[in-house]
């Protein structure tokens, strides 16, 4: 938010302000302010749906903006207070710990909600103290009650006596050891810090990137656009939006970045499926499982795992252009008509099926049956914190058990479907070893008719023209084969892929 938008809100809220300056002085004083703005209370109603209901931010914002007609700054000052404060929660409750007289998790979620709120406003925006503070009291007497604000009211100005950097001074000495200090301050679980750690190093890279990868998570992602191929001229991809700015994408030929405001749904080709949202990463896996070299004939490809259907709807343009034929399946029935919706705009003769069925069964009943194998394994999602930030807090070393043993029966299915000479991409959008070389080395370790491809040299053949990637050094094991991307060195999600042929 910039000083001329915090100004002009400053204004307003001072007219406001001097209009009813008489009917507020003769009101108690429990009872002044309880009307905060629109702007933080649609970020504070945000949060409790996330808290409450498991809800996705994503999903949750942009409707209730829209339904509240919250609209230019107002909407962009709520967008960045709801996933600002749900990416650095965990930095500001090592604060807040400091600031409050008993344990966080004794206080009331909603009071919490709105203390995180205020601290975000302070250290990670900038607003004006007095303007956070008043505001966040105000938006607490609203929607929590006027005893909560009194305590909120202290606090949030007992958290702006001191600066951001001097508080992560703080966390940091208190910490009992570097990957704690370093999940604090940069506000993801410790087991989480722990094993990005690891998967930085066993991908050859330098463990002091971990706090730049940490960084990266906390910082929202540009909106990346694909180009299907041969559904559009990339030309085309701004009708429909006269302030729609795009630029080149750093790697994908395929990609296209948004580089204004606007929302991607009022673009004509996002509208009708020719294009769509997808990561920069995401796009390159699929174009190098589509590019990588097989043996035989080249006809008949699987998306394994293909709801939501953005991976889906690339590899079946893709597919278009060779003549090839895609099978879409997913086991879940809601995500396979999503998958529908997105292949809408391919030729009828390029998608042989949208079916729904349990990807773990297609090895056994359709074994050697296709050429190319996409497998888009469910997982934990740690590579895409930046997008879904609360994802971090909701997921637990727990959850590993059952995803793994998942992603292994799924990934044996797929090296059956495939024929001898065919293609397997096992991608995951997570950098954890457990979900990726763990899982592919137990695999092939039961079998004998399968080999690692080089992924690298696939990811390095379909990039544009004239660009250098860094995958890290080509001698790190088995990593030196796979290629496993990262926000802070690629700009993208933390993709990983592995390619298999079928021997």
């Amino acid at each position: 938010m910039t000083d001329d938008r915090r100004d002009a809100r400053g204004r307003q809220r001072s007219a406001a302000r001097s209009r009813g300056e008489r009917h507020r002085t003769s009101q108690a004083p429990a009872e002044r302010r309880r009307r905060t703005d629109p702007a933080r209370t649609a970020a504070y109603d945000v949060l409790r749906e996330v808290d409450a209901s498991d809800a996705y931010a994503n999903l949750v914002l942009p409707p209730l903006l829209r339904e509240r007609g919250v609209t230019g700054r107002d909407a962009a000052f709520a967008t960045e207070l709801t996933y600002g404060t749900l990416r650095l929660r965990g930095r500001y409750d090592a604060i807040l710990t400091r600031c409050v007289s008993r344990p966080l998790d004794e206080l009331d979620p909603e009071v919490l909600d709105v203390l995180r709120l205020g601290s975000h406003q302070l250290l990670g925006m900038r607003v004006p103290a007095h303007a956070a503070v008043s505001e966040t009291v105000g938006l607490c007497r609203d929607r929590v009650g006027a005893g909560p604000a009194q305590m909120v009211n202290a606090v949030l100005r007992a958290v702006g006596r001191t600066s951001l950097d001097s508080w992560l001074d703080q966390v940091r000495a208190d910490a009992p050891d570097t990957t704690t200090a370093l999940a604090l301050t940069g506000s993801h679980p410790v087991w989480i810090t722990r094993a990005l750690r690891e998967a930085l190093h066993s991908a050859g890279r330098p463990l002091d990137e971990t706090a730049a990868l940490l960084d990266a998570d906390n910082t929202a992602p540009r909106v990346t656009l694909v180009a299907r191929p041969g559904l559009l001229d990339p030309a085309d991809l701004t009708h429909g939006a006269d302030d729609a700015r795009l630029e080149p994408g750093r790697w994908a030929p395929t990609a296209h970045v948004l580089a204004s405001g606007t929302d991607p749904a009022h673009l004509d080709a996002v509208a009708d499926a020719r294009a769509g949202v997808q990561d920069e990463g995401s796009q390159l896996v699929t174009l190098a499982l589509a590019d990588a070299p097989l043996d035989g004939t080249d006809a008949r490809w699987l998306d394994l795992c293909a709801g939501p259907g953005g991976k889906a709807a690339l590899l079946g343009a893709l597919a278009a252009r060779r003549g090839a034929r895609l099978v879409a399946n997913e086991v879940a029935p809601h995500r396979a008509r999503l998958v529908r919706q997105s292949l809408r705009a391919l030729p009828d003769d390029a998608v042989e099926a949208v079916r729904t069925g349990d990807g773990r069964e297609t090895g056994t009943e359709e074994p050697a049956a296709y050429d190319r194998v996409l497998l888009d394994a469910p997982c934990t999602g740690l590579g895409a914190l930046r997008r879904r930030p609360e994802s971090r807090w909701r997921r637990t070393p727990a959850d590993l058990g059952a995803l793994t043993r998942l992603q292994t029966e799924l990934l044996s299915s797929a090296l059956d479907a495939v024929r001898p000479g065919g293609v397997v991409a096992y991608v995951t959008c997570s950098p954890h070893l457990a979900e990726t070389r763990l899982v592919v080395d137990d695999v092939l370790r039961n079998r004998d008719d399968a080999v690692r491809l080089d992924a690298r040299a696939a990811v390095r053949q379909v990039l544009v023209p004239d660009a250098r990637i860094d995958l890290g050094p080509d001698d790190a094991g088995a990593d030196g084969l796979d290629v496993q991307l990262w926000p802070h060195v690629h700009g993208t999600d933390a993709m990983h892929l592995t390619l298999l042929r079928r021997r």
